[in-house]
């Protein structure tokens, strides 16, 4: 199982970007897909997530309305759009996933999520 991450670039305040996370070796149509991200001295933290079986999503409030999870089955991607970005927005961003179908909660916690993408740096800055 491998999960690809891409898409990291610097960006303006204000500006949008897309992140991809491509799996691989995982039936794509039952994951939970988790966007974590991560600044230095400070823990990772789950900030949006997918439920590919039916496409449930979740949204940390600091997030909500400006990020947008969606999925490619086709192409076994799960895409972060993220506009109106800010400055404490920059993070390496992380995609992670487990094998489980949507079972009612969502799970915050790393040690949830079995596969991880490489992480791709997000710098926000004017």
């Amino acid at each position: 199982v491998q999960l690809v991450d891409s898409g990291g670039d610097p960006v303006q305040p204000g500006g949008s970007l897309r992140l991809s996370c491509t799996a691989s070796g995982v039936t794509f149509s039952v994951l939970n897909v988790a966007w974590f991200r991560q600044v230095p001295g400070k823990e990772r933290e789950m900030f949006a997530a997918i439920s590919t079986d039916n496409g449930f999503l979740y949204y940390h409030h600091s997030v909500k309305g400006r990020f947008t999870v969606s999925q490619d089955n086709a192409k076994n991607t799960v895409y972060l759009q993220m506009n109106r970005v800010k400055a404490e927005d920059t993070a390496m961003y992380y995609c992670a996933a487990a094998a489980r179908s949507w079972g009612g909660v969502w799970y915050s916690h790393t040690s949830s999520y079995s596969y991880w993408g490489q992480g791709t740096q997000v710098t926000v800055s004017p």
